[in-house]
């Protein structure tokens, strides 16, 4: 319960056991595909700046954006959407997880950070469970005929994929997968799974940590006037700056197993800060804080809307908009 000033005591946190599931599973899967909708282009953009050989191919974030579009249109910004959007099933499983465990931690008696923390990490091992091989898929799609020059590392069609302009999206995908299978069996779908893990487990973690710090300092010193929701999208907006800015290597890592089909994080590494040096921190760091704000503001607005449409009645009197 936090302390509303003038406008009385409000629910900072909606907590599982507050909202009407009926509710919440449905707008909250709608929430996530149309944010996905929105940003996916972003996607597209910071994984071929992570793949390609030092600058050879784009400049920047924007330059990047430029000529994917001047190249194939629209489409070009959405490759790999349609597997990729199965992110959505695995965001139910990751938010009922998030929700579940902070819940059962409530119970025992943890403070809100830990719950935070534990809930965003045991919810992230879930949901990467569940997407790393529509990831890996998705990101070979996402590359696939993306201009490179020099470097051993300029490849961007490892599987070789036949495909023209005049390949169906669907084929390609199912070529992909076909491939994959072919040349290393069911576990070629969790390439980089370890990387995923160890990139993704603390960045949810960190990343509601830090969400949850920053509502808690921003309610401290924001007028009682403004709203709480507002608050929490700024919250969840510098979660994201912070946590993306702490793992951007490992993203580079994990995004250079999946797609260029090499043997372990430590040859990734040892490549990357050979091609890098110190750029390795930055590279593709602009598209990621780009996407990570962006993408932490909607989640959160959407997340945090829908928490209060679902609340149960008893609780309405609680909500502070």
């Amino acid at each position: 319960m936090g302390d509303g000033g003038p406008t009385g005591p409000f629910l900072r946190t909606i907590e599982w056991d507050m909202m009407d599931k009926r509710k919440f599973f449905p707008l909250s899967m709608l929430s996530s595909f149309s944010v996905r909708c929105a940003l996916y282009p972003l996607t597209v953009i910071k994984t071929q700046l992570q793949v390609q050989f030092r600058n050879d191919v784009y400049k920047g974030m924007i330059d990047a954006g430029i000529k994917i579009y001047r190249n194939e249109g629209v489409p070009g910004l959405y490759r790999g959407f349609w597997i990729s959007s199965v992110q959505i099933v695995s965001g139910v499983f990751y938010i009922s997880t998030y929700e579940g465990v902070r819940h059962v931690l409530g119970q025992y008696g943890a403070n809100q950070r830990a719950k935070s923390l534990i809930g965003g990490a045991c919810a992230s091992l879930v949901g990467q469970t569940i997407i790393v091989p529509f990831d890996v898929i998705s990101q070979h799609a996402m590359v696939l005929g993306m201009r490179a020059h020099g470097g051993k590392n300029g490849a961007v069609n490892p599987l070789g994929i036949n495909f023209d302009k005049e390949s169906s999206r669907l084929r390609i995908t199912r070529d992909i997968a076909r491939e994959i299978m072919r040349r290393d069996g069911f576990a070629g779908f969790y390439r980089g799974y370890t990387a995923s893990l160890m990139a993704y487990v603390p960045n949810s973690a960190m990343w509601w940590g830090f969400y949850h710090l920053y509502q808690d300092e921003l309610l401290k010193i924001v007028p009682p006037w403004v709203s709480h929701l507002l608050v929490q999208c700024v919250a969840g907006s510098f979660g994201g700056f912070t946590t993306t800015i702490i793992t951007n290597p490992l993203d580079i890592v994990r995004a250079r197993l999946q797609v260029q089909r090499l043997d372990s994080m430590s040859v990734a590494f040892r490549e990357l800060w050979h091609e890098e040096q110190f750029h390795m921190f930055f590279k593709g760091l602009t598209a990621r804080l780009v996407q990570s704000a962006a993408f932490s503001f909607s989640i959160i607005l959407g997340y945090e809307t829908i928490k209060r449409v679902s609340v149960n009645e008893q609780y309405r009197h609680l909500i502070k908009w």
